[in-house]
C-alpha cells in the first residue's frame, strides 16, 4: 500500500467537469494497492497519517496532526502510484491491484480514516480533475 498525503488550504475533485467533492483545509491522500495489502496496513497508514504533525501550532511550526488542527480529508484512489519506468518511458502498473480488490479495499480505507476525520472522496475508477493547494509544499508518502 502506497499512500501520498498533501497538506492543502483547498482542494476539489471534480467529475465530467462538475466537482464533485471539496474540501477547505485539511489533507489530500492519494492511495494504491498492491498485492498483499490488507486491514491491518491500512490500520497501521490510516493512524500515521492522522497523527502526522504537518499543521501548524501557535509558534507556526508544523507540530500538530489534522486531529488536533482540524480539518478534513480528501481521499482519492491512485493506481498510479505503482507506476514502474525501470523499462522504459511508458509506465507498466503490473504493481498496482487489480479493480475489484482495490475497490474493497480502498473502501475498508475510507471507513477506516472517519474513524477519526470527516473524509470526503472521488470515484473509484472515474476519470477525475484533482485540485490541490498544496500548503508548504507539505507532500509525505507512506508505505507499508
Amino acid at each position: 500500500m502506497r499512500v501520498l498525503v498533501q497538506r492543502t488550504a483547498k482542494a476539489s475533485v471534480s467529475i465530467d467537469n462538475k466537482i464533485y467533492n471539496e474540501i477547505d483545509n485539511g489533507i489530500v491522500v492519494l492511495v494504491g494497492f498492491t498485492e498483499g495489502d490488507d486491514i491491518s496496513k491500512i490500520e497501521y497508514l490510516v493512524k500515521k497519517i492522522v497523527n502526522l504533525r504537518i499543521f501548524p501550532d501557535e509558534e507556526n511550526i508544523m507540530n500538530k496532526s489534522i486531529l488536533e488542527y482540524g480539518g478534513e480529508v480528501l481521499s482519492i484512489s491512485q493506481f498510479t502510484l505503482y507506476a514502474d519506468t525501470s523499462k522504459g518511458n511508458r509506465p507498466s502498473y503490473i504493481k498496482a491491484l487489480k479493480s475489484e480488490q482495490s475497490t474493497k479495499l480502498y473502501d475498508l480505507f475510507n471507513k477506516e480514516l472517519e474513524k477519526y476525520v470527516t473524509v470526503k472522496t472521488g470515484v473509484f475508477g472515474e476519470d477525475m480533475i484533482v485540485n490541490i493547494n498544496n500548503v508548504g509544499p507539505t507532500t509525505i508518502i507512506l508505505e507499508r
